[in-house]
C-alpha cells in the first residue's frame, strides 16, 4: 500500500520500505519487535549490492573513469566532507562524529541515480555515462571507508592493530579471488554455461563463499562480496550473473531499508530535528552547485553539468551503511547516528522531487518528461 502511495507521490520505493519501517517498527506498532534479526537478515542485500557494484567495475571502466570522473569526484568529496564535518561541529558534536558525517555526505545514492535515469539515458547519452562514472568511483571511496571503519578498535594502539589486519588480509583476500576466479569459477562456467539455473547458483556460492572467508579474516562480508565482484568481472559472464541476481539483491534491500526505518527513533529524531533540516537542505542545496560548477570547469556544457548535478544532489545508502558500521564501533553516538540517517532520508526525497519536476526520468510528473 506505501510502495503505491510512493509512486502516485512520485516517490522513490525506499521511502515507502523506510516509512513501513518506522510504522511496524520497535518504536511505531511494535509488530515487529526483533529489528536485529531483521538487521542480519538486511546485511545480506547489502552484501549482493556491493557484489554487483563489483560486477560493475569491469578494467575498460575502471580505466574510463580516470580523468575527468575521479578529478570531479575527488573536488566534490573535499566540498561535501568540509560542509557535514563544519554543520556537525557547528552543533556541538565531537570530532569524530563530525569526520563520519562529512564522510557520509560525500556520496550519492546508485539506487536513487540509476533508479531516475531513462534507459535511454544510460546508454546513449553522454550525461549517463557522467551519472554513472561518478557514482561507481563514489561506490569506490564508499568501500575504502568501510574498510577503515572496520579497523577502527577505539583505542589508538587497538585501531593501528586492526588496520594492520586488514592491510594484511585483504591482499590475501584479492589474490584468492583472482586465483579462484582463473581457476575455479570460469572453468566451470565455460563447462556449464548452458545451465543458466547452475550459473545462478555458481554466482551465489562465489559471493556468499568469499564474503564469509572475509569475514572469517577479519574483514567484513561487505568487502568480501565487493572483492567477490571485481574478480568475476573480468569475464564477459558478469553482466548477466548482474541482470540475474538483481531481484535477489531488491529483494534483500527492501528488508534492509525496512530495518532502516525500524531503528529510526521518531521520539529522537525530533530532538535533533534542526541539525537533520538544516543538512539536508545544505546537501540537496550545494551539491548540484558544486557537481555543476566542476563540470563546466571540465569543459561540459552547462545543461549537462547542471542536469548531472541534480541528479546526483542527495546522500545515499551508503550513508545510511556507514552510520550503521559508525555506531556499531562507537564513533558515532544515537543522536548523531539519527541526524545523518534522518536527514539522508530528506535528502532522497527532496532530490527525487528536484529530477522528476525538471528531467526525463520514468516517474516524471509531466508525460513531456517521462521516459521509460
Amino acid at each position: 500500500m506505501l510502495a503505491t502511495a510512493a509512486l502516485y507521490t512520485r516517490q522513490p520505493l525506499l521511502v515507502a520500505y523506510i516509512a513501513v519501517g518506522c510504522i511496524l517498527g520497535p518504536h511505531g506498532f511494535k509488530m515487529v519487535s526483533d529489528a536485529e534479526l531483521l538487521s542480519e537478515i538486511a546485511e545480506i542485500g547489502i552484501i549482493f549490492l556491493l557484489f554487483l557494484v563489483g560486477l560493475d567495475l569491469q578494467p575498460s571502466k575502471l580505466k574510463n573513469m580516470l580523468g575527468e570522473g575521479l578529478v570531479t569526484a575527488l573536488a566534490s568529496s573535499a566540498v561535501f566532507f568540509g560542509l557535514g564535518y563544519g554543520l556537525m561541529l557547528a552543533f556541538g558534536f565531537d570530532q569524530g562524529e563530525a569526520i563520519v558525517t562529512g564522510i557520509a555526505l560525500t556520496f550519492s545514492s546508485t539506487i536513487i541515480g540509476i533508479k531516475l535515469l531513462p534507459t535511454t539515458v544510460l546508454h546513449h547519452r553522454h550525461i549517463g555515462e557522467i551519472v554513472v562514472s561518478m557514482l561507481l568511483i563514489q561506490d569506490l571511496f564508499a568501500i575504502l571507508a568501510l574498510i577503515l571503519l572496520a579497523g577502527y578498535g577505539g583505542s589508538v594502539a587497538q585501531t593501528l592493530t586492526n588496520l594492520g589486519t586488514v592491510a594484511a588480509a585483504l591482499p590475501v583476500l584479492v589474490a584468492a579471488a583472482f586465483i579462484g576466479v582463473r581457476y575455479g569459477v570460469l572453468p566451470l562456467i565455460r563447462r556449464f554455461d548452458a545451465f543458466h539455473e547452475f550459473i545462478f547458483l555458481l554466482a551465489l556460492g562465489w559471493c556468499l563463499g568469499l564474503a564469509t572467508l572475509a569475514a572469517f579474516m577479519g574483514l567484513s562480508l561487505e568487502i568480501g562480496a565487493f572483492v567477490a565482484g571485481v574478480a568475476l568481472a573480468i569475464s564477459p559472464i558478469s553482466q548477466y550473473i548482474a541482470e540475474s541476481l538483481r531481484p535477489l539483491r531488491d529483494f534483500f534491500l527492501v528488508l534492509f531499508f525496512f530495518s532502516v526505518g525500524a531503528e529510526l527513533h521518531i521520539g529522537l529524531m525530533v530532538e535533533v530535528l534542526l541539525p537533520i533540516l538544516l543538512i539536508a537542505m545544505a546537501v540537496v542545496a550545494v551539491k548540484p552547485v558544486v557537481f555543476a560548477s566542476l563540470l563546466r570547469w571540465q569543459g561540459e556544457t552547462r545543461e549537462t553539468a547542471w542536469e548531472s548535478g541534480y541528479r546526483l544532489g542527495q546522500a545515499s545508502e551508503f550513508s545510511l551503511l556507514l552510520s550503521y558500521v559508525a555506531a556499531d564501533t562507537a564513533l558515532l553516538g544515537l543522536e548523531a547516528a539519527h541526524v545523518i540517517q534522518g536527514a539522508t532520508v530528506l535528502t532522497l526525497i527532496l532530490s527525487t522531487y528536484a529530477v522528476i519536476f525538471r528531467y526525463p526520468s520514468p516517474i516524471a510528473v509531466s508525460p513531456r518528461l517521462r521516459r521509460d
